[in-house]
């Protein structure tokens, strides 16, 4: 018997491998050393590996990297990071990218990210079950200042503003967001902040030219002026579509049922109108070509409205190198959806015509990347009590969902001629490159050995029940999956196999960019 070293680590054997950038789905074999994908090609000996394992000719996707996940918002951080995580390696995420801040929810604390982001970092250290890394919104003018820091010491390299923040809530109208967002007296959350923000940005892109590309600003653009008028308008009994009516004082027919006051998500997303999203779109880009911050992630779009504006910013400034992000819920679901109330999100799910516009938006070739856009919020806290439990206004926005995205991606774009490889473009390869992850996105000597296998003809119904996430209900809630994932491997470790986690969270800290 020899002791002669075995040439890899893992051997993954009979898969149809899904690239990126490429137009065939080829049956090979896939080698693993060191963490590392070593050699990509067919008929690799068995006897090489020092472990094999038989894909069954499932297709091997490239890890998935979730650039927009909110880990720690309703629940304490180092839970939420472990099971959510959890939830993320089940449905065949590796990367995970969380977007964290101070002040109400995440830390429930206010002050400089020098004090809080360690503590962030310790709380999240050996409880993710997947890579991570966090993307930080500036909410005052000390954390401008510690944009060069984030990134030299802590390899953050993107960040956000929310724009309605300033003088709107999370979850309806709000008159006390300086307290909300825990900033000074003198501090103003405002246009001309998101202009400083940009400023700084733009500022550590020169500072650190060998990484400029990696350093980015993403966006949640909605307009609080716009949102709180609409609000005001919804909350009284008005329809949005009846506005010269409302505006006037007249009022509605009480037995017209055209002209009932709007409710559930339809009411949420006429309180938050698409054209919002547009206006702030614009306002967005305008101050990007101002300050001349290149790198802009328009995050979330969900409406015709939304994706149009976008594309006419980029006509209009094609120096800015503009990425645009959609969301598997939005792509999903409409505001007539049976899970009702338990999908308010920010923005607001939208109506039919807007969801297939998304679709043809992504088919096209005018949406970047595709994410889950999880926030955990547990069942007993979703929703308001009592009489409260069927107001829209008074259940709490965002969702969990990162365990079902790759399925419910194939399963509504497969039918539309949305390509495997192209799927692996959107949910691994772009998001990578965009956020500093070079090592990540690809099933190609060189890369991390984040494997996905995926068994394409196993459907499942989805539901809160199927899920590893703590949420307690899923807005997937009875949607028949056509395709399942059944592992998925870590740096070439299997964390995630046949409806179970295997081992212990081996998560790492992404300190970007990462080679």
């Amino acid at each position: 018997m020899s002791d002669k070293p075995k040439k890899y680590d893992l051997l993954i054997k009979n898969v149809k491998v899904v690239r990126p950038r490429k137009t065939t789905v080829e049956k090979m074999d896939i080698a693993v050393k060191g963490g590392k994908v070593v050699k990509v090609a067919k008929g690799l000996a068995a006897a090489d590996a020092q472990k094999i394992v038989d894909g069954k000719g499932r297709l091997a996707f490239p890890g998935l990297v979730d650039p927009h996940m909110h880990t720690g918002i309703y629940g304490p951080l180092s839970e939420d990071a472990y099971r959510e995580s959890l939830a993320a390696a089940q449905g065949g995420v590796t990367s995970s990218l969380n977007y964290m801040r101070t002040g109400g929810y995440y830390m429930e604390r206010g002050g400089p990210y020098a004090e809080v982001y360690p503590e962030v970092l310790e709380l999240s250290k050996d409880r993710f079950w997947v890579d991570y890394a966090y993307h930080l919104a500036p909410l005052d003018r000390t954390h401008i200042g510690e944009i060069d820091m984030l990134i030299e010491k802590y390899g953050v390299t993107s960040f956000k503003i929310f724009m309605f923040y300033g003088g709107y809530g999370l979850h309806g109208a709000s008159s006390s967001q300086r307290e909300f967002l825990m900033i000074g007296e003198d501090e103003k959350y405002d246009i001309a902040h998101f202009e400083f923000v940009m400023r700084g940005v733009h500022r550590a892109m020169l500072r650190n030219p060998k990484i400029k590309d990696s350093i980015s600003l993403g966006l949640h653009c909605e307009l609080a002026d716009i949102l709180s008028a609409y609000t005001k308008m919804v909350q009284g009994g008005a329809k949005v579509t009846d506005l010269d009516t409302y505006l006037t004082g007249e009022t509605h027919d009480p037995e017209c049922v055209d002209c009932k006051p709007l409710t559930g998500l339809r009411a949420y997303s006429a309180a938050r109108p698409p054209h919002s999203e547009g206006l702030a779109i614009t306002i967005a880009s305008y101050l990007a070509n101002e300050t001349n911050c290149l790198n802009i992630n328009l995050l979330h779009l969900t409406s015709r409205k939304a994706v149009e504006a976008a594309l006419i910013m980029a006509k209009a400034f094609p120096h800015v190198n503009f990425r645009r992000e959609v969301t598997i819920g939005h792509l999903c679901l409409d505001y007539d959806a049976k899970v009702g109330n338990l999908a308010k999100v920010n923005p607001p799910i939208r109506s039919r015509d807007d969801v297939e516009f998304l679709w043809q938006a992504l088919l096209d070739g005018k949406l970047d990347w595709v994410c889950s856009d999880h926030a955990c919020c547990k069942t007993e806290k979703k929703l308001g009590k009592g009489k409260d439990k069927k107001d829209i206004f008074m259940a709490k926005s965002g969702f969990g969902g990162t365990e079902f995205m790759l399925p419910a991606l194939i399963t509504e774009g497969k039918p539309r001629g949305l390509s495997y490889n192209r799927m692996a473009e959107l949910t691994s390869w772009n998001a990578a490159r965009r956020f500093g992850l070079k090592g990540k996105g690809d099933i190609a000597p060189g890369f991390d050995a984040d494997i996905v296998l995926v068994d394409p003809k196993k459907s499942f119904v989805a539901s809160g029940k199927l899920s590893e996430s703590q949420q307690g209900y899923s807005v997937f809630e009875g949607m028949e999956m056509s395709a399942s994932v059944t592992s998925t491997f870590l740096r070439g470790q299997l964390i995630y196999d046949d409806g179970k986690p295997v081992g212990k969270p081996i998560g790492k800290y992404l300190h970007r960019p990462y080679a």
